[in-house]
């Protein structure tokens, strides 16, 4: 070969490498995280007794077998609620829309089980789209499965018709296993959740 060639030849490697790695090196960039908050180890939930919107008996194997995204709150909450499900809804249209599969479920845990009933959740969660799933249960088990995860929520006042509850607004991404992978914590955004999923759920 021509020593002008050679150096030619050389040279255009060397640009193809060069952009091979800086080609790799944005998709990585894109695919880290914007927002969430990723475990070092998944957390594995703790077994606790629910009930689902349905008014049946289940556990936390219902995390089991799909990936979930799981907000802690009450039906009655005036504004973090509905807000957060909001974004959480069309965050997951957005990533449909985008060919992203598979698509993470949106569970709502109810800490407000006097007030909702399965039938105040399937309502409620059905205001959101279809799909999503609203689940509650006896305080002790509601208290074993957010002590273990880090949730925090208090009832705030005595009226039984007027109270509220103070409660955690992190979103929790949990695994097909069971287990927590990430957090989102707030505020909360559709952007920042499309952007962290696809690499999050790979």
């Amino acid at each position: 070969m021509h020593p002008r060639n050679l150096i030619v030849a050389v040279l255009l490697g060397s640009a193809l490498a060069v952009g091979l790695f800086l080609a790799i090196d944005q998709r990585e960039r894109r695919s880290e995280p914007r927002t969430a908050t990723v475990l070092p180890a998944p957390k594995p939930l703790p077994d606790a007794r629910l009930v689902d919107h349905a008014g049946r008996d289940v556990d936390t194997g219902l995390f089991r077998g799909q990936w979930d995204l799981v907000f802690f709150g009450f039906t009655n909450c005036p504004d973090v609620c509905p807000l957060t499900l909001q974004t959480l809804a069309r965050a997951q249209s957005q990533l449909a829309d985008a060919g992203q599969s598979p698509l993470p479920r949106i569970v709502l845990v109810s800490v407000d089980p006097e007030r909702d009933t399965p039938e105040q959740l399937a309502r409620y969660v059905a205001s959101f789209g279809d799909g999503h799933l609203g689940v509650t249960g006896e305080m002790d088990e509601l208290r074993t499965l957010t002590d273990a995860l880090g949730i925090y929520f208090g009832r705030v006042g005595d009226d039984p018709s007027s109270y509220t509850v103070d409660h955690s607004s992190v979103v929790l991404l949990v695994d097909p296993d069971g287990a927590m992978r990430a957090l989102f914590s707030a505020p909360h955004a559709a952007d920042n959740f499309v952007h962290d999923l696809p690499g999050l759920l790979r």
